[in-house]
C-alpha cells in the first residue's frame, strides 16, 4: 500500500499506536515521504533489512534524548491480513457439521448429568467458546503418537473437558454410557472424570490442567524438556523432517486463567530458550467465572504486550472473515481506531444486545462508520463473528505458528463464552455457572447448529452419533489417521531402565566416625549414581538455584548445567575447580529461583516414559520449606500425572535449619505429604537410611507410578553402621536403633525419634539411665506416613471382616515385648506422631515443633520448642508418673534439675 494522501494516515493515530495528534500539511507530507522511503527499503532490501534499519534509528533517537513510544502492542485487528491466509485444506461444510455434533453432545452430557443428579456440576460454556480452536487443530495440526515425527503434547483446557469426551464419542472411543456417567468416576459401567486426570483415566488424559495456571507453566517446561532430551541424545526427530512436522507442545489457556501467577511465570524462559516447539492458544472469551476479565480494558492487548515484551511470536485472531469487507471499505483507518477504543465490557454488551445496539453504540460514534454500514441489516451486524469462531482465521494462525522458528508462538483468539447458548447464557456473566437448558433453549441450540434430531426428542437432550459409514465419521477417522492417531491419548509407559546395583549403596550401610549431614550423604550417593553406565544418563538432577547451598557444585563439572546454547561467556569463577559450567548436553537442570519451574521440570522428567518413550528419573532437591508449602499444588499434579521420581527436602526441620528463621524452617512438610496417595514420605536420620530408601525407590519406580519424598538435614554428626536386619523397618517406617537391655519393665520407656532429632532421643536415653534410673529403648521412625497407612489399612480390613483375626500392624509388631509408655519426638508438628495414637494400645506423648520458627542456635531452638534431650527425658518421666511408677514430686524435682522453667511460654502460640 502506498501512502499517497493524508487521509490514509488516520490509522496511525489509533489509540493502539499513540495519541491522536493534529498535523500540519507540511508535517503530513514529511511523514508520507518517510513512509514511502521505508516501503522502498522493504521492496528492494527485504523486511529483515528494514527491521535492522529501524532498530538502528531507534538507538540513534534514544541517544539523542527522544522519548520513544511503547511498541509492544499492535492495532486491535488480526495479525494475519486476509489476503495472506493460506487455502483451507479441509471440507469446511463437513467440519461444520462435525463441530455442531460435538457441541451438541458436549452440551447434552452436562445437561443430562445435572437433570439426573442435581448439583453434580459441569461446564458447557468454556467448550462452547473453544470448540473451533480444538476442531481445527484436531483435524489438521495436532499429531498423534503414531506420526513419523512423534506425537504432539496437547494441554487441553480443563473446563472444556466435555468437548474432548463428546469428540471421542463421535470417534467411537467412548460410548453413550460413558457420557451418561460424566462426573461419576465410580460408575460400574465406566465413568468420566470431571476434568483431565491421568490418575483416573490413564489411557486417555496426558496432563492434569484444571488447577488453573498450572497447565501453562508445565507446558513451557515440557517443551524445554523435549529439547533437553534431544540435546542429550536421549530422543531425536527423524532426519530431514521439516520444522512444521516436528513435535510441538500446545497449551490451551483461558484469558481469565492468566491472572494466576504460574500462567505467565515462565514466558521469559520459553523466549530465552527459543522454544519454537511451543504454541500457546489463549481462549480470549473475555469472561472469568464471575464477570469480565478486563471490563475496563482489553485483555487481548494486555496479553499481547506481555508476550511480545518477552520475545514471543504473537498472533492475534480477533475478527472473523465477515469483517474483512468492512475493513477493506475503511480506507481512512476509522474502523481500526474504533475497534481499539472500545473496552471489553462494551464488547460483551454488543454480543447480547443485538444489531441495533451495535449500530448505535459502535458504528454510530463516527458518522463515517455509520455510513459504511448503512446497507447492512441489524441482523447482519449482530452476526459478524469473532476470529476464534472462524476456522479459516484459526487455521491461518496455526499454519503460521507451526512454521515459525526461533521463538515460541502465542495465538490470542477472541471468542464468546457460551457461544451458541443464546438466551441461556451466551456472553453473559452467568454463563460459567450454566448447567441446564429448558426445552425452548434446547430447540434453539438444535436449530442454530442444525443438529439432525426431531423436535420431539430434544427435551431429553439425547446423544447423537451418525452411523459408522457416515461422511462425518469417515472424515474424523481419516483426519486422525493421517495425523498419527487419537488425541487425547496416554500410552503405557515404556520402562527401559533397571534399578542401580547394590554396590552403590554398600558404603553407606557401613557407617563412619567422620561427621556428615544427610544432605552430604544424598549428594555423594547421587554423584556415584550419575556415573553408572546404565542408569546414570537417565537421572535428571534438578535444583532451584541452590546447588551450592546443598553442596552440589561438584555436579557442575561432573555432568554440567543444561543450556541449549552451551556457555557463550567465561564464568567469573572459571579459575576455580568447581566453576559454573553450562553445556548444551548438560544433565543438571539449574532452574534459577523458581521452585514452580523446577517442579514443572520434575513432572516433565517424571512422565517422560509415557510422553516420550524414554524413561528418566528426576531428583528435585529443594529447601524443604519451599516444597509442599510453596508448590504443593504442582506436587499434587505430579501425583495425578503418574510421575515417578524423588523429591528431596534439604535443610529440613524447624530446629535443624537453625539460622534461617520463620519463613525457612520447615515443620509441616511431612504433614502436607500425607495427602498425596502415591507418594512415600521419609524423614531420614542416618546415611544407611538414605541409602535403603533410595534403593527401594528406584526398585519400585521401574514398575510403579510412585513418588518418594525424603527430608535430609544440614546438621553434621557421625554416621553409625546399619543395625542388623534394619532394612525392613526402615522401609516400613520404624526400627529399633537401640535396645536398653533392661529387665525392669516398671521403669522402662520407648523413645521414638526422627531425622536429626533421633540423636536427641539417643541422648535422652543416656540421660534417663544416668540421672533417673530409667531404661529407654530408642526407635528410629523413618515414616509416620507409612506407619499410619499400614495401621489404618489394618483397621479397615478388620472393620470389613470383623470375624477374622485382626492383622498385626507394623508398629504393633515393633513394640510387642517393648513395655512402657511411648514418647515420640520429631522436628515436625505434634500431629504427625499423633497419627499413631489410637493404634498403639498405650499412651503416646508427642513432642514437636508447633508454632512459627525462630532464628537461633540449634540447642536454643530445641529448648524453645521443647524437643531437646531434657524435654524428652521430662516427658518420659511424666508418663511414668501417669502409670504410677514414680511420684509427681519426683517429676518436679527432675524438671528443676534439668533446668526447665515451669512458666515458660508455649511455643505453639508464642
Amino acid at each position: 500500500m502506498r501512502f499517497t494522501n493524508a487521509s490514509n494516515l488516520a490509522h496511525l493515530r489509533s489509540p493502539e499506536t499513540g495519541p491522536e495528534v493534529t498535523r500540519s500539511r507540511a508535517e503530513t507530507w514529511e511523514l508520507v515521504d518517510w513512509l514511502e522511503s521505508l516501503e522502498d527499503v522493504i521492496a528492494l532490501r527485504g523486511p529483515d533489512h528494514a527491521a535492522a534499519l529501524l532498530r538502528d534509528l531507534q538507538v540513534h533517537a534514544q541517544l539523542e534524548g527522544v522519548n520513544l513510544p511503547v511498541t509492544s502492542r499492535t492495532p486491535y485487528i488480526n495479525t494475519i491480513p486476509h489476503d495472506e491466509e493460506p487455502d483451507y485444506p479441509g471440507d469446511l461444510e463437513l467440519e461444520r457439521k462435525i463441530r455442531s455434533l460435538v457441541r451438541w453432545n458436549a452440551m447434552a452430557m452436562v445437561v443430562r448429568a445435572n437433570h439426573e443428579h442435581a448439583g453434580i456440576g459441569g461446564h458447557v460454556s468454556t467448550f462452547a467458546s473453544i470448540a473451533n480452536l480444538y476442531e481445527v487443530g484436531l483435524n489438521h495440526f495436532f499429531r498423534g503418537p503414531g506420526h513419523p515425527g512423534g506425537g504432539d503434547l496437547v494441554y487441553f483446557q480443563g473446563h472444556a473437558s466435555p468437548g474432548n469426551y463428546a469428540r471421542a464419542f463421535l470417534e467411537g472411543r467412548l460410548e453413550a454410557s460413558h457420557l451418561d456417567n460424566f462426573r461419576r468416576d465410580l460408575a460400574a459401567d465406566g465413568g468420566l472424570s470431571s476434568y483431565p486426570h491421568p490418575w483416573l483415566m490413564p489411557d486417555f488424559w496426558q496432563f492434569p490442567t484444571v488447577s488453573m495456571g498450572l497447565g501453562p507453566i508445565m507446558a513451557v517446561y515440557q517443551a524445554r524438556y523435549l529439547r533437553y532430551l534431544e540435546d542429550r541424545g536421549l530422543a531425536s526427530s527423524p532426519e530431514g523432517l521439516p520444522h512444521r512436522e516436528r513435535r510441538k507442545v500446545w497449551c490451551f489457556v483461558g484469558d481469565g486463567e492468566t491472572d494466576e501467577p504460574e500462567a505467565l511465570a515462565a514466558l521469559s524462559l520459553a523466549a530465552r530458550a527459543k522454544l519454537d516447539n511451543l504454541v500457546f492458544v489463549v481462549n480470549c472469551n473475555l469472561q472469568r467465572l464471575d464477570g469480565p476479565v478486563r471490563g475496563n480494558g482489553k485483555i487481548v492487548q494486555e496479553l499481547e504486550a506481555v508476550f511480545r515484551g518477552v520475545g514471543w511470536h504473537t498472533l492475534k485472531v480477533i475478527w472473523g472473515s465477515d469483517w474483512d469487507d468492512l475493513l477493506d471499505r475503511d480506507t481512512e483507518g476509522r474502523l481500526v481506531r474504533r475497534m481499539g477504543e472500545v473496552v471489553d465490557g462494551d464488547y460483551q454488551n454488543y454480543g447480547v444486545r443485538g444489531g441495533a445496539y451495535i449500530r448505535e453504540h459502535f458504528f454510530g460514534e463516527d458518522p463515517v462508520l455509520a455510513e459504511i454500514v448503512e446497507d447492512y441489516s441489524d441482523e447482519q451486524l449482530w452476526k459478524r463473528g469473532y476470529g476464534g469462531h472462524d476456522p479459516v482465521k484459526v487455521h491461518a494462525a496455526y499454519h503460521r505458528a507451526v512454521r515459525h522458528e526461533g521463538a515460541p508462538t502465542v495465538i490470542l483468539a477472541k471468542t464468546i463464552k457460551g457461544y451458541g447458548l443464546g438466551e441461556a447464557g451466551e456472553g453473559r456473566n452467568v454463563t460459567h455457572q450454566q448447567k441446564k437448558l429448558n426445552h425452548e433453549e434446547l430447540l434453539q441450540f438444535r436449530e442454530r447448529f442444525e443438529v439432525p434430531l426431531p423436535a420431539s426428542d430434544v427435551l431429553d437432550a439425547p446423544f447423537f452419533r451418525p452411523s459408522e459409514d457416515s461422511p462425518e465419521r469417515r472424515y474424523l477417522k481419516e483426519r486422525r489417521r493421517k495425523l498419527g492417531g487419537w488425541l487425547p491419548q496416554r500410552r503405557k509407559p515404556v520402562i527401559d531402565i533397571e534399578s542401580p546395583a547394590d554396590d552403590y549403596f554398600v558404603e553407606f550401610r557401613e557407617g563412619s566416625d567422620q561427621s556428615a549431614s544427610t544432605t552430604m550423604v544424598f549428594v555423594r550417593l547421587l554423584g556415584n549414581l550419575l556415573k553408572d553406565e546404565k542408569m546414570g544418563a537417565r537421572l535428571v538432577p534438578i535444583v532451584a538455584d541452590e546447588a551450592r547451598t546443598f553442596g552440589m557444585e561438584a555436579l557442575f563439572r561432573q555432568v554440567g548445567i543444561y543450556s541449549p546454547f552451551g556457555q557463550v561467556y567465561e564464568p567469573v569463577d572459571s579459575e576455580s575447580l568447581l566453576y559454573y559450567r553450562e553445556a548444551s548436553d548438560g544433565q543438571l537442570l539449574e532452574e534459577g529461583i523458581t521452585e514452580a519451574g523446577a517442579m514443572s521440570s520434575f513432572i516433565a522428567a517424571g512422565t517422560s516414559a509415557s510422553n516420550h518413550g524414554v524413561a528418566t528419573i528426576p531428583l528435585f532437591i529443594f529447601y524443604s520449606m519451599f516444597g509442599f508449602q510453596r508448590v504443593g499444588d504442582l506436587i499434587w499434579a505430579a501425583g495425578d500425572s503418574r510421575a515417578r521420581g524423588f523429591l528431596v527436602g534439604a535443610t529440613s526441620g524447624r530446629t535443624t535449619l537453625n539460622g534461617e528463621g520463620l519463613q525457612h524452617e520447615d515443620g509441616q512438610s511431612h504433614v502436607n505429604a500425607l495427602a498425596v496417595p502415591n507418594l512415600f514420605a521419609y524423614d531420614t536420620a542416618f546415611a544407611f537410611e538414605v541409602a535403603e530408601i533410595f534403593q527401594e525407590g528406584f526398585r519400585r519406580m521401574v514398575d510403579e507410578d510412585v513418588l518418594f519424598y525424603l527430608t535430609v538435614g544440614n546438621e553434621s554428626y557421625p554416621q553409625p553402621p546399619a543395625p542388623e536386619g534394619a532394612r525392613e523397618g526402615i522401609l516400613r517406617g520404624m526400627y529399633r536403633f537401640r535396645d536398653s537391655g533392661s529387665d525392669d519393665d516398671s521403669r522402662r520407656v520407648q523413645l521414638l525419634g526422627s531425622g536429626a532429632l533421633l540423636n536427641e532421643a539417643i541422648a535422652a536415653s543416656d540421660l534417663l539411665a544416668e540421672k533417673f534410673d530409667v531404661a529407654a529403648d530408642v526407635w528410629s521412625v523413618t515414616s509416620y506416613q507409612q506407619l499410619y497407612r499400614d495401621a489404618s489399612a489394618a483397621e479397615r480390613e478388620h472393620r470389613l471382616d470383623p470375624e477374622s483375626e485382626p492383622r498385626r500392624t507394623w508398629v504393633a509388631e515393633c513394640l510387642a515385648g517393648a513395655p512402657g509408655p511411648v514418647v515420640a519426638v520429631s522436628d515436625y508438628l505434634k500431629v504427625l506422631p499423633d497419627l499413631l495414637g489410637r493404634h498403639l494400645g498405650r499412651r503416646l506423648h508427642s513432642l514437636g515443633t508447633d508454632g512459627y520458627g525462630r532464628s537461633d542456635t540449634r540447642p536454643g531452638l530445641r529448648d524453645f520448642f521443647e524437643v531437646d534431650r531434657r524435654s524428652i527425658a521430662l516427658a518420659a518421666l511424666y508418663e511414668l508418673m501417669r502409670d504410677g511408677q514414680i511420684e509427681a514430686a519426683d517429676v518436679s524435682r527432675a524438671r528443676d534439675e534439668l533446668g526447665i522453667e515451669p512458666d515458660r511460654p508455649d511455643p505453639a502460640t508464642a
